[in-house]
């Protein structure tokens, strides 16, 4: 695993007004009828940041921000300005499975993992 600095929030950004805030974090209803006021202000389109499994500092603009209306795709907003990379829970190879089972699974090494006319899942006992 790797853990990786995450840059400071876009000045064009929802993150940002979040950031400037000052608070640790928030809950924001923007169902119709709950806080028409900032339903509005959260409507005007921004930069949104998606960071998942893969994290490309040097292109973020271009591969993590995409504009966003924040009340058209979500109910509830929750916000929180720090966190931290998850701990990986321990995990075993089960006995007898390969340790990309059930992915990369197959007759070859040129058979991708996704072709699933070609996976040999283990016989059932």
């Amino acid at each position: 695993m790797e853990v990786k600095t995450v840059r400071p929030s876009h000045c064009q950004s929802h993150e940002r007004r979040f950031h400037l805030t000052g608070l640790p974090g928030l809950i924001l209803p923007m169902r119709p009828g709950h806080g028409v006021e900032v339903v509005t202000e959260l409507s005007t389109p921004r930069l949104e940041r998606a960071i998942g499994v893969i994290y490309r500092p040097e292109s973020e603009l271009a591969s993590h921000c995409f504009e966003a209306e924040l009340p058209r795709q979500f109910d509830e907003y929750v916000w929180i300005e720090k966190t931290s990379a998850v701990t990986p829970l321990p995990a075993r190879q089960t006995e007898g499975l390969p340790a990309t089972f059930p992915f990369g699974v197959g007759r070859g090494a040129s058979t991708p993992a996704w072709d699933a006319h070609h996976v040999d899942f283990p016989a059932k006992e």
